[in-house]
């Protein structure tokens, strides 16, 4: 059984209806318990950082996914749950995110060239960078949906694929049984499904 964290941010029920059709068992919960009786975590995000990460702070789910992370459990942060993974994220300031990830999330503004739009919004393709069992059923230069303003930056030790946006930016990360995609693979047709299928079977 796979919990997807259900915190008050994220698009839970495309999730869900990704699993449910590659044939795994997934349930939307907020309840303790059931997180840490489930076999693998899913912690979803959407909108900015500091109001998510203050939402999963007050229901007390921050450390549920770190105590889990430390046990060996395996977790997988998409978009926003991604970024909530590493150390710090400078969205409007600086907030302190999970830390399972060494790495900070930056904007964009500054960074690309300013003729390229913010966000990043569409389907764009994958760049292998090292070996990773998430990477088992697709193939480098596949094309997976992203929606972000936001990146990761100084996290080399977790990148396992990147994306070119005049710049290469971090798209799959993952260190031990901690891992995220910046894009959403519940979005991305059969690529992101097949990523999906890739976290559920690991042991």
């Amino acid at each position: 059984m796979i919990a997807i964290v259900d915190y008050g941010v994220g698009n839970l029920f495309s999730v869900v209806s990704s699993l449910k059709y590659i044939g795994v068992d997934a349930i939307v919960t907020s309840d303790e318990d059931t997180i840490r009786k489930c076999d693998k975590i899913i912690l979803p995000g959407v909108g900015a950082f500091e109001d998510a990460i203050a939402k999963l702070r007050a229901t007390g789910l921050d450390r549920v996914i770190i105590d889990e992370a430390k046990k060996g459990k395996k977790i997988m942060g998409i978009c926003l749950g991604m970024q909530m993974l590493f150390e710090k994220s400078y969205e409007f300031g600086e907030h302190t995110g999970l830390g399972l990830l060494k790495g900070e999330v930056v904007g964009m503004n500054g960074v690309i060239n300013s003729e390229l739009k913010i966000p990043h919004i569409g389907y764009n393709a994958l760049i292998f960078k090292k070996e990773s069992p998430l990477l088992k059923y697709i193939k480098n230069g596949d094309f997976v949906y992203f929606v972000h303003s936001y990146f990761a930056s100084n996290c080399e030790e977790s990148l396992i694929a990147s994306c070119e946006y005049d710049k290469e930016l971090p798209a799959i990360v993952g260190k031990d049984n901690v891992m995220g995609c910046q894009f959403h693979p519940e979005k991305s047709g059969e690529v992101g499904l097949n990523i999906l299928r890739a976290f559920c079977e690991m042991e």
